[in-house]
């Protein structure tokens, strides 16, 4: 899922293209994109880009007249920039166009379960329907971050992507975070210390930003068509069995459902091995409780083979 990096990225490619050009058309490939029906699709056409701004997630089209366009990419949409009007929607995976006259964008989702969605917003004031509550860290003091940090009593991991408690983190940069802090991604916010907050706190104002400024640098004027969660430049996220490298441990993994957490041992939980559920119900007591047991688990089965 596109998380503050991807989606600043976006709002910049975007603002680059089509503020202050007229908004020409919105053609549908899927109809079920549309989550809304008041004021119409219809009422956006021939409206000016005003700008382009992010609430959380959301990616939102300020056309003149107030009237605004809210897309949420969800999981795995989306944006191509076509520089001809008019261009075709791509089949399987097309959901809309939006059609400017220097240019088409696409919104697509390579994912059989269409969660992308894009709203018809008719007024300033509903746009906070769309707001989540979440804290801009780049924006906020950290007494404001501990207070969000400790509202509930959650894992940092869990903490960290609340879009309630903090806007536009998600799976993938809450792990960089969390390796940067050199914080358990299991540890919970009643028992984090006022050090570890504050470390915290300058680890997600850092990974954001440079991330932002490094994908800036990698695409500069040019359309950024590979948005990804996994990129051989991340420390821990997608890195599974690989060197930190920070220590050289292997990067470490718990999977829950859709989702995976990354980590390396060494630098987050002193050695200790996190329980994988799955792993955990199938080696029961042979699992290993520290990164020294799994590796000399590792090379036992490797002997007896």
């Amino acid at each position: 899922m596109p998380e503050f990096p991807d989606l600043e990225l976006y709002r910049s490619a975007l603002t680059a293209r089509v503020v202050g050009q007229p908004l020409q058309k919105v053609r549908l490939g899927s109809p079920f994109v549309l989550r809304s029906v008041e004021p119409p699709l219809s009422s956006s056409f021939g409206r000016k880009v005003m700008g382009i701004r992010r609430l959380g997630k959301r990616l939102i089209f300020a056309l003149e007249g107030d009237v605004f366009l809210v897309v949420h990419l969800m999981v795995a949409g989306r944006f191509q920039w076509k520089t001809e009007s008019g261009a075709k929607i791509p089949g399987r995976a097309g959901l809309a166009a939006f059609d400017f006259p220097n240019g088409t964008l696409l919104l697509t989702e390579v994912s059989t379960k269409k969660r992308a969605s894009l709203h018809v917003v008719g007024s300033e004031p509903a746009l906070k329907q769309f707001d989540r509550g979440g804290l801009e860290v780049l924006e906020t003091h950290l007494d404001d971050f501990a207070t969000r940090v400790r509202l509930e009593n959650h894992t940092l991991k869990r903490t960290l992507t609340d879009p309630r408690l903090f806007s536009a983190i998600g799976n993938s940069y809450s792990d960089e975070i969390l390796h940067r802090a050199k914080l358990s991604p299991v540890k919970l916010t009643k028992a984090i210390t006022g050090e570890e907050i504050a470390r915290l706190y300058e680890a997600t104002r850092t990974v954001l930003t440079e991330w932002a400024a490094r994908l800036e640098a990698e695409f500069g004027e040019r359309w950024p068509d590979k948005v990804t969660a996994f990129r051989p430049e991340m420390a821990v996220h997608g890195k599974y069995k690989q060197p930190c490298p920070v220590c050289g441990s292997p990067v470490q993994r718990i999977v829950h459902a859709e989702n995976e957490t990354n980590y390396c041992a060494r630098c987050q939980t002193q050695g200790k091995l996190l329980a994988d559920r799955s792993l955990s119900r199938l080696l029961k007591e042979d699992w290993p409780t520290t990164l020294d047991e799994l590796e000399e688990y590792v090379a036992s089965r490797g002997a007896t083979r």
